[in-house]
């Protein structure tokens, strides 16, 4: 194996020598790609512009260029670098198992570390919105009481339509039409919701920052529906978010000390599985050992061991069949930290194959990334567009007028593709759907069933 040689070495914390963004990666994990191209056709973005340095192949190339200095580390190629999606369709696609998550992460780290000692400053946008909103529950919903009013007024409506929201700053004008209808206020989730029927395990559940603002009606049918399967669910009050936001941005101190937080949050010990229904969360919470290695039995490590994606670990233990019918034509698409990420992809299917008359067609190119990546269709709207707009026009030809994915910015993605060409596409997420099939009902009204049933559960 090649050694990182002592030029390549990190510089000192609080100097400002930059580093070789290649510094601190196993350079194995370079060689590892033989070029062969089998994972082009999987890349979002090599399949939009056709530009070799836009594939994994070539953006591996690029870094081990920069690695070895051969190549500059200047605009152009930091420009391919990130313009990645980091979805990791390559990983699935590629027959040597090139590890390419392990390559763009720390990579990325590293070039932000660079900014940084170069005096950069943070932009508005991730400092006060993406860092200073997102990951706290509390602020977030406070933001989001203007929205409301809005909704309430059918304002947001106008905005739309006459094009408005095209006068605000870009991102925020982004943000405004990613939005999706905010259903009624719905009671927070306790600590403890205990088993119906016989018990057959005990988890906790991840309820997110962002997740638990926007689709707590998510979080509320991924309980329902653990509880109907004899679990006992708890609910960690001090979890936190996941990091996610902040790592994939660079800033990996503040997505250690959220990490700190959960793995102290949630003791693991007696605990069958932690769950999480959102697919970057996921991926995330299981990478904490990879990021953050050491720390025994009380490390991120030990928590990673633990997480399951809801639709795995009901898969895993055996889902008890419902029996309310839900004739409609429905399609599935893969979020991309789910089903490359974590591997998990036919477990979905084998859920919604339970519910009674529902009709699930495949949908073509399903693992193609949606444009959301995390926050990415905030960062880079122009490509996320494209592939937005490409997922959507695959759903149509589909026949179906009901999308399930199994990710939040999947949901707000698509969603919002079809709001914005009105397309009238139903999305939801798989919980959503076998909880509807669980009560007997039709997902048309689906949050206002939610809180007539939450009526009835107690202590809530």
């Amino acid at each position: 194996m090649t050694q990182v040689t002592p030029e390549h070495a990190p510089a000192p914390a609080g100097t400002s020598e930059l580093v070789n963004p290649g510094a601190g990666i196993d350079y194995q994990h370079l060689l590892d790609c033989v070029h062969c191209g089998l994972c082009t056709a999987s890349c979002p973005t090599y399949t939009e512009t056709y530009d070799e340095n836009d594939s994994p192949r070539g953006r591996i190339y690029l870094m081990r260029a920069v690695t070895d200095g051969r190549l500059e580390m200047d605009d152009q190629v930091r420009r391919h670098l990130d313009l990645c999606l980091d979805c990791r369709a390559c990983e699935t696609a590629c027959p040597s198992g090139v590890q390419y998550g392990r390559l763009i992460e720390p990579f990325r780290l590293a070039m932000a570390q660079n900014d940084r000692r170069q005096g950069t400053q943070t932009d508005w946008f991730h400092r006060w919105i993406l860092f200073g909103l997102f990951p706290h529950p509390s602020r977030l919903r406070l933001a989001l009481w203007p929205a409301r009013i809005a909704q309430l007024l059918r304002l947001d409506r106008l905005l739309v339509s006459t094009g408005l929201w095209r006068i605000l700053p870009d991102r925020l004008g982004r943000l405004l039409t990613m939005l999706p209808p905010l259903p009624g206020r719905l009671p927070n989730l306790p600590a403890f919701l205990p088993a119906e029927g016989k018990r057959r395990a005990r988890v906790a559940l991840f309820s997110g920052c962002v997740q638990d603002v926007i689709f707590r009606h998510t979080n509320w049918a991924t309980a329902r529906v653990l509880q109907k399967n004899g679990c006992d669910v708890v609910i960690p009050q001090e979890q936190a978010c996941c990091g996610a936001i902040h790592f994939h941005a660079g800033h990996e101190e503040p997505a250690r000390e959220l990490a700190d937080k959960n793995v102290a949050a949630f003791d693991s010990s007696d605990l069958d599985a932690v769950i999480v229904n959102v697919a970057g969360c996921g991926a995330m919470l299981k990478d904490y050992g990879q990021h953050w290695p050491g720390g025994g039995e009380t490390g991120p490590g030990t928590l990673a061991n633990k997480v399951m994606d809801v639709t795995e670990f009901l898969d895993q233990l055996g889902v008890i069949e419902p029996s309310g019918s839900i004739p409609m034509r429905a399609t599935y698409h893969d979020a991309c930290h789910l089903v490359h990420a974590q591997g998990v992809k036919q477990q979905p299917r084998n859920l919604l194959a339970t519910i009674p008359d529902l009709e699930l067609v495949p949908l073509p190119e399903s693992e193609i990334c949606c444009g959301a990546a995390g926050t990415y269709n905030l960062t880079e709207p122009e490509m996320a567009g494209r592939l937005s707009r490409r997922k959507l026009k695959n759903i149509q030809e589909t026949r179906a007028r009901l999308l399930i994915t199994a990710n939040t910015g999947c949901l707000m993605q698509i969603d919002c593709e079809s709001r914005m060409s009105g397309a009238g596409l139903r999305v939801l997420h798989p919980m959503e759907l076998l909880y509807m099939s669980y009560l007997g009902k039709q997902p048309a009204d689906y949050p206002r069933l939610l809180r007539e049933d939450l009526k009835n559960v107690p202590g809530v």
